[in-house]
């Protein structure tokens, strides 16, 4: 995996919250008897007889009440640690989710191979209502840290995945399920799409400044390659005309989240200060750069995860004897270009590489339009790799932008300012990344229209060429022209 740089991938992958340093022991120290000398001196506690709430002698139910990663100290002597092991069980769960949201974008061309009388209006339902239910969930499960604990919330949400799995099984071995069954089952899968809001949001509190940028990069990566292994495996797992042989991704995914829930129970901790923000929340949704912001982040997150949603279904219908096989690159490569996004902006600034990113997605559904009228299933394949790309690479400076965006002309030697403005960046990128997955809905409800109005994908592509188009306009004049918003650094 390629480096990940702080400035680009901390802000690229944030999360709404937002860590509270203090001497006070809700935020992470604790204070010693006092003394002359030092009478607000730090004491890590690291013995085997540790004060119960520490790292060393959680209280019941995993809770510390002892945290503080910017303590060179408590980092050094066990905090590193600690971190890493509930960033690995956070990877693993946030895997299993995205792995899950997208069980119906492989499963749904495979029970119509299999013989389900689905249409093609309604094979695009199934794929792009649970894209819809993820992307409402990732507001609940933002908040659900503060409320239940990172470690409960880890073990709760996991289990939640085993729904979907089973309803899955329902389906392939009920060739008669009414498709408004269906479509519930397909729903459950959204499950999956709110934990990535949990897991960033947990894993946050865990890493120092210095750090974090790296630990949420992994954290957010090991999420989104969920939707390429899924893609990639089930094809080798269903037996061609098979209906029942559909459940088997099922059947391999179900204990597979029941040992990361019993890994995120047995390793997992509880953080004390883990606390939602909600003052910051507020004032973000005031402000009308988040909601610009977050328009943006439908062109670009809206884009990858709609198109990995529909394109192995798209792949399907157009192509009808395609190897569903390789329909799993574009969701890998999309994923994999998303922490260069990042890098790109921090050299050229994210405007101009969004911008760019923009340009691309639009000469990419041109491209698939161009495929389609020539019936050539090599470009039209690469077509969506140059989508898939450009996407991932937006994803990244879409977000790189939001630091600059909300530091606006705050003097660097504004320690509250600074503070106040990071809180609300934090913030707007809890919002956008929840109003951006809603574009994946759009993305496939395009589709669908597109095809039972005009029996055709290509108006459907020329109206996002439209949207790509109206992103490049508003990125340039809002944030990109000379002296656009007046502020001293580029954006």
């Amino acid at each position: 995996m390629p480096e990940l740089s702080h400035s680009g991938t901390d802000m690229q992958h944030g999360v709404f919250t937002f860590l509270h340093m203090s001497s006070d022991t809700s935020q992470g120290t604790r204070h010693t008897p006092p003394k002359a000398a030092a009478p607000d001196r730090l004491e890590v506690v690291t013995t085997p007889d540790a004060a119960v709430g520490t790292m060393d002698a959680p209280r019941p139910g995993r809770w510390v009440d002892v945290w503080n990663p910017q303590d060179e100290a408590q980092w050094e002597g066990g905090g590193r640690a600690v971190a890493r092991r509930n960033l690995w069980w956070s990877i693993a769960a946030e895997f299993l989710g995205f792995t899950v949201w997208q069980l119906w974008s492989i499963a749904t061309p495979v029970l119509i191979a299999a013989g389900y009388p689905i249409t093609t209006d309604q094979a695009l339902w199934l794929v792009s209502v649970p894209v819809l239910v993820g992307a409402t969930m990732r507001f609940p499960y933002s908040f659900a840290v503060a409320k239940f604990g990172g470690r409960n919330w880890t073990i709760i949400s996991a289990l939640l995945l085993i729904i979907p799995c089973l309803g899955l099984v329902y389906v392939a071995n009920t060739p008669g399920i009414s498709f408004g069954l269906m479509l519930l089952i397909a729903a459950t899968a959204g499950f999956g799409g709110g934990n990535f809001a949990s897991s960033m949001s947990n894993i946050s509190f865990f890493f120092p400044e210095k750090e974090k940028g790296a630990a949420l990069g992994l954290n957010a990566a090991g999420g989104n390659i969920g939707v390429a292994v899924i893609q990639f495996v089930t094809p080798f797992l269903v037996v061609a005309g098979v209906a029942a042989s559909t459940a088997r991704p099922a059947y391999i995914l179900i204990p597979l989240v029941l040992i990361a829930a019993l890994g995120a129970w047995r390793y997992m901790d509880n953080l004390s200060q883990a606390k939602s923000d909600t003052e910051a929340w507020k004032l973000a949704a005031r402000t009308k750069h988040t909601w610009i912001v977050s328009l943006l982040y439908i062109g670009t997150f809206g884009s990858f995860i709609g198109y990995a949603a529909a394109f192995p279904l798209l792949l399907k219908t157009q192509f009808p004897d395609v190897n569903l096989g390789i329909a799993f690159l574009g969701a890998l490569i999309g994923s994999l270009a998303r922490p260069w996004g990042g890098k790109l902006a921090d050299r050229m600034g994210g405007a101009r590489v969004s911008i760019a990113a923009y340009a691309v997605l639009a000469l990419g559904a041109v491209g698939a339009v161009v495929a389609l009228q020539a019936k050539s299933l090599p470009m039209f394949f690469a077509a969506f790799m140059v989508l898939f790309i450009a996407s991932g690479i937006g994803n990244g400076s879409t977000y790189r932008m939001i630091p600059a965006i909300f530091r606006g002309k705050t003097a660097m030697d504004d320690v509250d300012g600074l503070v106040r403005a990071k809180r609300i960046a934090s913030a707007c990128i809890g919002i956008s990344a929840g109003i951006g997955a809603y574009g994946g809905f759009l993305v496939n409800r395009g589709f669908a229209t597109s095809t039972a109005q005009f029996g055709s994908l290509q108006p459907a592509l020329w109206s996002f060429v439209a949207f790509y188009v109206l992103c490049i306009g508003v990125t340039w004049a809002v944030y990109a022209r000379k002296g656009a918003l007046g502020l001293s650094e580029r954006i």
